[in-house]
């Protein structure tokens, strides 16, 4: 047994990491400390004013446990690496994870590629980015290999020289084809200079060089290829205006700036944290992130935070990060960065002049994701925890967060299944939907099938912890009216259950028109947001019946008519057809030829063929 007061006594004074576990021994949380004594101990003085989020963590934590390093910035990386792992739920967490493009130079191949990257290898490559669009990396890629004819191929050269005929990029006058041996190693490595040259920014060079090349051909009359070349140095220009906005100093930077305001749930509130991306001098793009925020966390507490996850998940750190305000632990998160990045990275909280307004810019472009993603909650909300509202005022219930909903699918008795689909707090919880195969049933009975699908849910016992079945719902909703519900409201008394049960009565043409509750159909108003969310529940539980029903189908079809051969198995089933290929194959066999299958006998190939030419002479 785990005695808290105990296990604090026994904690070192050295710094380290620190892992609280929960009531089913999950993490719910992961610190660091220069001091676990000292870190740890708080936790569990009354006295200290601890703030909701930890008092509320406080109480569910039934074990520790700690892992001692040599320094603070080991324990900072170590810290980083369990909660990207684990994913605690009071850690604040980012909500999404990204990658981010590249645009990738294999210059340590003899005739180099450039290739779209997801990743930064240590590969001897040369690497260009981060890029926030894909879009804008793969026009990039494709503009380059047009200017400069480099080769898209996977083949490896000069090993594979002529071996094969060139690709369609050399007949699109877009490759060169060194596949060939059409051109030389050194020949073609100025054209990756000058992609170099082209891809660090550096697009005026180029522009003259393809303004010469379409004067030449307007002056020789060749007008298409002056139109493409005019058509390139456009795209060349428009990828140029995207980079205009400057900063001063050509170091790589990200500005980093956040958002915070007070939800309605007591416990949180929202955050977005904006970030721009400085390359070269220039700004290449900017992204957001939306975290979730206990209530009285600080702005520098969600920074600290974001930091650590964000730049633990991404291969490029820049020179210089500025932020809008000061963090706690700043000078060992650089010293952590520094490690990473092999050079020295700075954190700035910068006080005036335009590293300051560019801040103000990350903070004001965060301040309007957050109200737009406000708005777009609010009316999430209004479709989920609203129409549950409405629901509740149609039954004259309260607190209803899960419901449940069940539907049957049969074609002719074919293979009966039943569907149970959950919704919490307005929305689908597609882990855990239920499908069952009708065991006790014969025919196409509805009202006895979903007697067996109810008895099955409600008497299962669950595995572990946690499964679907471990939990009742708050309100069942049946697909149908008066004879749907009485079939549920049975199965619940015979079982001493008591749960409100609903029907979700349909028209004469399949259209909900109101529910039936306590005996009673009740009209609802097909505009209301109740009305949208009861049909969405009602066909999430037909199409996932539906679809359980169409597996199975499927796998009848697939049924082989070797399967109907008697002695012959899956084992001799698999070998007939990996030695002949096809049914018809099979049936023109003799018995010796069968029986020199792998896992064949005489007898069991007299079987096969006995099987084909006796069901061919019935036929005929």
């Amino acid at each position: 047994m785990f005695l808290i007061e105990e296990e604090l006594k026994k904690l070192p004074g050295k710094p380290g990491v620190y892992i609280m576990h929960g009531e089913k021994d999950e993490i719910i949380y992961v610190g660091k400390a220069v001091s676990l004594k000292n870190r740890v101990r708080q936790y569990f003085q009354s006295s200290r004013n601890k703030g909701a989020k930890i008092e509320q963590m406080v109480t569910h934590i039934t074990r520790f446990e700690y892992i001692v390093t040599d320094s603070e910035l080991e324990a900072l990386v170590l810290e980083c690496n369990l909660i990207k792992e684990h994913r605690p739920k009071y850690n604040t967490m980012l909500k999404d994870d990204k990658t981010y493009p590249f645009i990738k130079v294999t210059v340590n191949e003899p005739y180099p590629r450039v290739l779209f990257s997801r990743t930064m290898k240590k590969d001897k490559a040369k690497y260009f980015g981060p890029y926030t669009s894909s879009t804008a990396v793969k026009d990039v890629i494709e503009l380059v290999r047009r200017i400069y004819m480099v080769r898209s191929c996977n083949r490896t050269l000069p090993r594979d020289c002529g071996r094969d005929r060139p690709c369609l990029y050399y007949h699109m006058k877009q490759c060169t084809a060194p596949c060939q041996g059409n051109v030389s190693e050194e020949e073609y490595k100025k054209n990756i200079t000058q992609v170099l040259h082209f891809l660090n920014g550096n697009f005026q060079d180029t522009i003259n060089q393809l303004t010469e090349k379409m004067m030449a051909a307007s002056e020789d009359m060749r007008f298409e290829d002056a139109a493409g070349y005019r058509d390139l140095i456009n795209s060349i220009k428009r990828i140029g205006e995207r980079q205009k906005i400057t900063t001063y100093g050509e170091e790589d930077k990200d500005i980093i700036a956040v958002a915070m305001e007070e939800s309605e749930d007591l416990r949180e509130q929202d955050a977005v944290v904006q970030v721009f991306f400085m390359r070269g001098g220039r700004l290449i793009g900017r992204d957001h992130f939306f975290l979730r925020v206990a209530r009285g966390d600080t702005k520098a507490q969600v920074l600290s935070s974001f930091l650590k996850q964000f730049y633990a998940g991404t291969p490029f750190i820049p020179a210089e990060i500025m932020m809008q305000t000061e963090i706690e632990d700043g000078e060992i998160i650089e010293d952590w960065l520094s490690a990473r990045r092999k050079q020295r990275v700075h954190i700035r909280v910068p006080k005036k002049g335009t590293k300051e307004k560019l801040v103000e810019l990350a903070k004001e472009n965060a301040w309007m994701v957050l109200s737009k993603d406000r708005e777009r909650i609010k009316r999430e909300e209004g479709r989920t925890i609203g129409a549950v509202k409405e629901i509740e005022d149609w039954l004259g219930l309260k607190d209803i967060v899960r419901m449940e909903a069940y539907d049957i699918s049969n074609i002719s008795g074919f293979e009966s299944v039943g569907s149970m689909v959950v919704y919490e707090k307005g929305k689908p919880k597609r882990s855990d939907y239920r499908k069952f195969k009708i065991k006790w049933v014969q025919g196409p009975n509805d009202y006895a099938s979903m007697e067996e699908v109810l008895t099955r849910r409600f008497t299962h016992e669950s595995k572990g912890d946690y499964d679907s079945f471990s939990l009742l719902p708050d309100l069942i909703l049946m697909d149908g009216g008066r004879g749907q519900v009485n079939i549920a409201l049975k199965v619940l008394g015979e079982l001493g259950i008591d749960i409100p049960v609903c029907g979700m009565v349909k028209d004469d043409n399949h259209r909900t028109r109101g529910v039936y509750f306590n005996n009673v159909e009740i009209p609802i108003d097909t505009s209301s947001e109740g009305f949208h969310l009861v049909t969405r529940i009602q066909d999430e539980a037909h199409r996932f019946a539906i679809e359980y029903h169409r597996s199975l189908r499927s796998k009848e079809q697939v049924h082989s008519v070797l399967d109907d051969i008697p002695g012959i198995g899956e084992t001799r089933r698999k070998a007939l057809m990996r030695r002949f290929r096809s049914i018809e194959n099979i049936r023109d066999a003799s018995v010796e030829e069968l029986s020199q299958t792998e896992s064949m006998n005489v007898q069991s190939a007299e079987a096969v063929y006995q099987f084909f030419h006796t069901s061919s002479d019935q036929e005929s």
